[in-house]
């Protein structure tokens, strides 16, 4: 059976899901658990199958760090599934409730969306992040996982999908594509997929953007900055730097360029320099900021925390997302320039100040054009989990409908519903009735 005729199953079932109650999706979530906690070694020994076709295949380090799914990834896949069975249900929350007028009750209720497609990376964690979301949401999800872990995401949404439906929900609300020439028969699908969240580079999204009518919440690049301003305390910014950076530098939400006030970067910018590459952290930056690691280094014996000639930077070089141990790093003379760099080459993700000035942390977080915008802490907090959500479908770096890390309130949308009592609009539009707008929540 084609994606299409699955997906226009899906979409019939859709309201069968939405309607179920809470108890029925947080019963799931509680099978799923079991099933994963039960038959951990059959997805380990799928993962391991994955693992050592990426490496035969040369796939990067960085990557490869995100296709392991070991138990200590399965740990915060449970943490995160007991993390959304103690939220409270996103579905049937009342907004609003005003009276039009005597006996003409309007209220605003949320709903789930309906059908997902996601399409992510190569990470199995998502996969059951995602799905876990979709369910405890009430939503209908097509999953496409990156091929690079294949055998483990066979594995997991197996499991999950026998787990969700030995709870009761129905069957056909979760499917998993597994073919790349799926991803565009799923973009076809605009009669019966509501939302579709790609996660991937620019071009990827762009792609998915271009090539479908299907309303798109994007998240791609995770370009982040850190900005040591001149009233900053240096032994409070270089531990946050050292775990902004390499905490886990194939997330999207570790700082990829750092951004130093002039003022202090003869001081600061060679002891950050040397902490980083004690962390094993290379450097890449703009002329400037090169001139004064190297005439701090000399004498010393080492460039180790210097910048190399053919590391330079200048204009778009600094919109890269390098996902490694690689930081570029630049020099500016205020709040504003700060801010107006990182909304020119960042992409809108996640970016920190650190500060101990109120005046200059409150213009940052005004200026800068990010879905996060941080104080005197590390960019690795973007996510859903650390955010209290339970897990995220991904992080947006659009402005609409959700933006950051995307929980189950953007999961849900909502409808209008209007309890009346024999009411015609042609009493109101020939003014023998009026309106009086009472509010009642």
């Amino acid at each position: 059976m084609s994606i299409r005729d699955n997906v226009r199953k899906m979409k019939e079932v859709s309201p069968v899901v939405a309607s179920l109650p809470v108890s029925v999706r947080d019963a799931a979530l509680r099978e799923i658990a079991e099933a994963l906690s039960e038959h951990r070694e059959e997805v380990f020994a799928a993962n391991r199958e994955d693992l050592d076709r990426a490496h035969r295949d040369g796939i990067a380090d960085s990557v490869m760090k995100r296709l392991k799914f070991d138990e200590h990834k399965l740990s915060d896949c449970l943490a995160g599934i007991n993390s959304l069975l103690a939220l409270p249900d996103p579905v049937g929350k009342l907004t609003l409730k005003r009276e039009l007028d005597e006996e003409l009750i309007l209220e605003r209720v949320t709903v789930p969306i309906g059908v997902i497609g996601i399409i992510f990376e190569a990470r199995p964690d998502a996969l059951v992040q995602i799905s876990c979301l979709c369910i405890k949401s009430g939503n209908c999800a097509v999953l496409k996982g990156g091929r690079e872990t294949a055998s483990t995401n066979k594995v997991l949404f197996d499991l999950i999908r026998d787990a969700a439906q030995k709870a009761g929900i129905p069957e056909g609300s979760l499917l998993q594509a597994s073919a790349h020439s799926e991803i565009d028969e799923l973009l076809k699908c605009d009669d019966c997929v509501d939302l579709l969240i790609p996660r991937g580079s620019n071009a990827f999204v762009r792609y998915i953007m271009d090539h479908t009518k299907i309303p798109v919440m994007g998240h791609s690049d995770g370009v982040c900055h850190t900005y040591v301003d001149e009233h900053a305390d240096p032994d409070m910014a270089i531990p946050i730097l050292i775990d902004a950076k390499t905490q886990y530098t194939a997330a999207c939400n570790a700082t990829e360029t750092l951004l130093v006030h002039r003022s202090i970067a003869d001081v600061f910018l060679p002891k950050a320099a040397k902490a980083l590459a004690g962390n094993g952290v290379k450097l890449r930056g703009s002329a400037e900021a090169a001139e004064i690691l190297k005439n701090s280094s000399s004498g010393t014996g080492t460039d180790s925390a210097c910048i190399a000639g053919d590391d330079i930077m200048a204009g778009d070089d600094f919109r890269k997302e390098y996902l490694d141990l690689v930081l570029s790093v630049k020099l500016v003379d205020s709040v504003e320039e700060a801010a107006a760099h990182i909304n020119r080459y960042g992409s809108h993700h996640t970016d920190c100040i650190i500060t101990d000035d109120d005046s200059a942390a409150g213009q940052f977080m005004s200026l800068v054009d990010s879905a996060g915008v941080y104080r005197n802490c590390s960019t690795r907090f973007a996510d859903g989990f650390r955010y209290g959500f339970g897990a995220e479908v991904g992080i947006s770096t659009g402005k609409l409908h959700a933006r950051g890390p995307v929980g189950l309130e953007g999961l849900v949308t909502y409808k209008y519903r209007l309890h009346g009592h024999g009411q015609i609009v042609g009493d109101y539009a020939s003014g023998r009735k009026s309106f009086h707008f009472r509010e009642l929540l």
